[in-house]
């Protein structure tokens, strides 16, 4: 007789993968798998949502635009079509997103939440167990495993002393679509990176009342310099200058144009905008048109937060203000620590401990964790594709050498 372990465990559906599994189904194992569709390796994209893309698709406003030019934001192996803006709008990007899952035939297992991982070292397999969200549960089995589930893949919600006796609205950045409900509203902002900068722009854009929170130092560049991308300017530089030096460049062309943040309460960091994304990942603001409104008092910049009271919020500079609702511009996290059950080549943070790494033991890899965006995440597709399918190759070739000797040693005998 089986105990109630036993019966859950026959119970559950095993699943043998010849390729690798890919979990999520954003860009990043978009690009994967259809790298390993050219290669001809078989694979199985696992996503916990019922769509491709979903942080695009779900969770992002819509005045969202790609920030860099859409020749630095393809896939690999598909550009984007050549009526497309120099920088795509939200819908247009999630279109090509489609297009692309379409034309390399990917059909990622939708509403399959990878509740672990591991690798099995006697059987030298990892195995992978979902959960659907009627409790349906998988076992899949493969001998390599693509992590693609990203750098912004939970939100983070600061702790805040007094936030749940707000009484307002309090939301996330990822639940915002629109400041057209915010009209007249006093509205504050935490956070002042992309996100914070854009949300804050919008809302003045529907005749709300922001106010920013800048908690921290912050580099704001133009989107373009002289008519062209500030970050394929950079990127040129790059290869003819030393990366302090082209720092330093930015720095000045930044001023010459958009004057002395400092001057509006935002204080830049002592570390370069470039040298700063390398070494933390933290990603410099680009401006679409914030700042404008930040010099005309359209948007205001406002301290740390120091509590919340009912409707008010106090600064950490003793002043006091009264809000109607709160958003959250405070950035997300990788979720790899909740389900994946290894630590040497992943950090407690979520990430490849050694940056810009993207393989690791025992058939491990990792894709869209390099913080270069998608053309980072596009170059990890490519190698990691290259990679498994060459291991993937000689393995069958191996095989059929067998198949192909046992064949004629029977004829033989």
């Amino acid at each position: 007789m089986f105990t109630i372990s036993e019966r859950n465990f026959f119970s559950r559906r095993c699943v043998w993968v010849n390729g690798p599994v890919i979990v999520g189904a954003g860009p990043s194992g978009l690009a994967v798998g259809a790298c390993l569709r050219e290669q001809g390796v078989p694979f199985v994209i696992l996503e916990r949502a019922d769509c491709i893309a979903s942080l695009w698709q779900k969770r992002t406003y819509d005045r969202l635009k790609l920030h860099l030019p859409k020749k630095f934001c393809q896939l690999p192996k598909f550009p984007f079509p050549n009526h497309y803006p120099e920088y795509p709008t939200k819908r247009q990007f999630i279109d090509y997103l489609e297009s692309y899952a379409n034309h390399f035939d990917i059909k990622p297992q939708f509403n399959e939440t990878v509740e672990s991982a591991k690798y099995d070292e006697a059987c030298k397999v990892w195995r992978i167990k979902t959960v659907s969200p009627i409790g349906c549960e998988v076992e899949y089995i493969c001998q390599w495993l693509v992590v693609a589930t990203g750098e912004n893949a939970e939100r983070v919600v600061p702790d805040i002393e007094g936030l749940k006796h707000f009484g307002g609205e309090v939301i996330h950045a990822c639940d915002y679509k629109s400041g057209e409900k915010y009209q007249g509203k006093k509205v504050v902002v935490i956070g002042c990176g992309n996100s914070g900068m854009e949300v804050s722009l919008d809302l003045s854009n529907h005749n709300a009342q922001p106010s920013m929170v800048c908690r921290s130092s912050v580099h704001v560049l133009p989107r373009e310099i002289f008519g062209k991308s500030t970050f394929e300017l950079a990127m040129f530089m790059m290869s003819w200058l030393p990366l302090w030096l082209v720092d330093k460049i930015l720095l000045i062309i930044a001023w010459f144009i958009l004057g002395n943040i400092e001057n509006y309460g935002l204080k830049r960091p002592s570390i370069g905008p470039l040298t700063l994304k390398n070494t933390q990942g933290k990603t410099p603001v680009l401006d679409i048109g914030a700042l404008e409104k930040i010099r005309s008092g359209k948007i205001k910049v406002i301290p740390g937060i120091k509590r919340f009271s009912c409707g008010t919020i106090e600064l950490v500079n003793g002043e006091k203000l009264e809000v109607d609702s709160v958003v959250l511009a405070t950035g997300y996290c990788s979720n790899v620590p909740f389900w994946l059950q290894e630590s040497e080549f992943f950090s407690k943070n979520g990430f490849p401990k050694a940056q810009n790494n993207w393989k690791g033991k025992s058939g491990l890899y990792a894709v869209g964790f390099t913080r270069k965006g998608l053309a980072g995440a596009s170059a990890d597709a490519t190698k990691i594709a290259q990679d498994i399918a060459k291991v993937y190759k000689d393995d069958l070739k191996q095989k059929k050498q067998k198949v192909s000797t046992h064949r004629r040693c029977i004829s033989t005998f």
